[in-house]
């Protein structure tokens, strides 16, 4: 399929990335400390941080995945948009400004405060790691599929040197900018992504003389016979009892992931009080709840001026449904354009997933598990880039195995990680006083070892059968069925798994530091002492 100039697409994208580029060059002359590379010198206000939480969050799932998702499948796809924001009153409720008074620069340093470091963190950091992988598989997937459409890359080989260039740019990013340059890209790239996906949605509105139920009837008509389940709910999760149990554990992995997510907690240190932590979460959530309002809109409008056919038939399937509405409604300019924004909705979430992978290395495991604390910030800080080297390998082959699966499912599944290893630790560390090391590590490793293995042992990874459209396997592994659980998502099962093994820990251990939870209660309620290393 060829849609647009190629050769348009490619000055546009080379506009943005030039763009970004520039902003990540500029903002690394302040880089000098660990606070700065980090955390950005805590520097941002709590608007500016809010802002760019929305450019975090607002990933290629949200902007992709789900209109293609509301396209073919109608109100399921829509649930993605409602779980994706509910899960923030969570966060903000729960843990938001309370990790930023408990913690530094990672999560470990909240969950280590009044626990052994070592063990700890070791774990965190793994846990961390985790997540950010399987983040990271939906966004090169998705780059994947996004470059390929535009330039009519149809052969794997083609896209997977696409995901390549991509994780090179993203690691230069990192490098280069630190948490700086990645928050002024992600700030930039949200107010583009809102503006853009604010704009097609008025011209499609406009079509139907702002009529909503306008839009929604000719996505309906032209679904044809299958037109009358887009307004109903279980039109994909309804199949059999099984698949209605997938719904409900993927609604909990949507709903509770994001409080457990490392490279949205880490946006919290950036921040110089927990005042500013509570604002920025606010701004996140009105921007973020705006945004999903317009997917509605342009996933019905996907349906209706582009069809369920020609979307899936599409390079980069079920992810192609904006690009092509974009097309059909302005031609090859706002192709080009709102394509370019997705791309740069794509680099600047892969640059925060890497940079918190690679703190949570340096920080963590390299300057207080190997080095116990004697280590220079510079010397941190280098091992931290070298670690976004590393990540942004293992990036680039995920995304290539990866390519092809819809990503805001495969970000549903980093949602199902997180809610099950760092989720229960998170919240027993700062509201059980009788929690302790063991009941840490045990949630952790818990909850990440049962939804790694009922994820490699799922029908995501093997045994699906062929796609009509594609001539794939809708797994990841093609010609391959090893699989033995039956639930693409693991939540249900892993979710309480990591509160079970959390509470077994900490029961079957006595240990328990008073003076260190009292200091802990207090930091966590009043920000005192904030500022200072919590390494010890």
């Amino acid at each position: 399929m060829d849609i647009g100039s190629p050769v348009v697409n490619i000055a546009i994208f080379g506009g943005f990335v030039a763009l970004t580029l520039i902003i990540v060059i500029r903002a690394s002359r302040n880089n000098r400390t660990t606070a700065d590379f980090y955390a950005g010198g805590r520097a941002f206000t709590g608007q500016q941080n809010g802002i760019a939480i929305a450019g975090d969050y607002l990933s290629a799932a949200s902007f992709l995945g789900i209109a293609g998702a509301i396209a073919v499948y109608g109100y399921d796809g829509f649930l993605y948009s409602i779980g994706f924001l509910v899960a923030w009153l969570v966060a903000l409720l729960l843990v938001a400004e309370l990790l930023r008074n408990t913690g530094r620069f990672t999560m470990a340093d909240v969950l280590s405060f009044r626990m052994r470091q070592r063990p700890v963190r070791m774990a965190a950091a793994t846990s961390t790691l985790a997540v950010s992988f399987f983040y990271l598989l939906a966004q090169m997937a998705g780059a994947g599929g996004l470059v390929a459409l535009l330039l009519g890359i149809t052969d794997r080989g083609g896209q997977s040197l696409v995901i390549a260039v991509v994780g090179a740019i993203m690691v230069f990013y990192v490098l280069v900018g630190g948490m700086k340059g990645t928050t002024w890209v992600q700030i930039v790239k949200a107010v583009l992504l809102i503006a853009g996906a604010g704009g097609m949605t008025l011209w499609i509105l406009a079509k139907y003389d702002f009529n909503l139920s306008a839009v929604l009837g000719a996505a309906v008509d032209a679904a044809g016979a299958e037109g009358a389940h887009l307004l109903e709910p279980m039109n994909q999760y309804g199949a059999s009892a099984l698949t209605k149990v997938d719904f409900i554990s993927l609604a909990l992995a949507l709903v509770l992931g994001t409080a457990g997510l490392p490279h949205v907690l880490m946006r919290f240190y950036t921040v110089p009080s927990a005042k500013a932590a509570r604002k920025s979460v606010t701004w996140a959530i009105a921007l973020i709840g705006l945004f999903y309002l317009f997917t509605l809109v342009l996933g019905y409008g996907a349906g209706a001026l582009v069809g369920a056919d020609e979307i899936l038939a599409a390079p980069g399937g079920v992810n192609s449904a904006a690009p092509l509405l974009a097309y059909e409604l302005g031609g090859t300019l706002l192709l080009g354009f709102i394509s370019a924004v997705a791309f740069a909705t794509i680099l600047a979430v892969v640059a925060g997933l890497t940079i918190t992978a690679s703190a949570s290395f340096s920080h963590d495991v390299y300057a207080n598990v190997i080095k116990k604390g004697d280590v220079s910030p510079q010397k941190e800080v280098r091992v931290a880039r070298s670690t976004a080297l590393v990540v942004g390998a293992v990036a680039i082959v995920g995304g290539v195995l990866a390519n092809g699966q819809n990503i805001a499912f495969l970000v549903a599944l980093a949602f199902a990680v997180a809610a099950s290893a760092n989720l229960p630790v998170i919240l027993y560390s700062l509201f059980w006083k009788r929690f302790n090391t063991r009941g840490a590590v045990w949630a952790i490793y818990g909850g990440l070892i049962t939804a790694v293995t009922l994820i490699v042992f799922s029908p995501v990874v093997s045994g699906k059968p062929d796609n009509p459209a594609t001539g794939r396997s809708a797994s990841m592994l093609d010609g391959v069925d090893f699989h033995w659980f039956p639930l693409d998502n693991p939540g249900i099962i892993s979710i309480p798994a990591g509160f079970f093994f959390g509470w077994l820990g900490a029961r079957l251990s006595k240990e328990f530091n008073a003076p260190k939870y009292a200091e802990m209660e207090v930091r966590s309620l009043t920000g005192a002492g904030a500022e200072k290393a919590v390494t010890h």
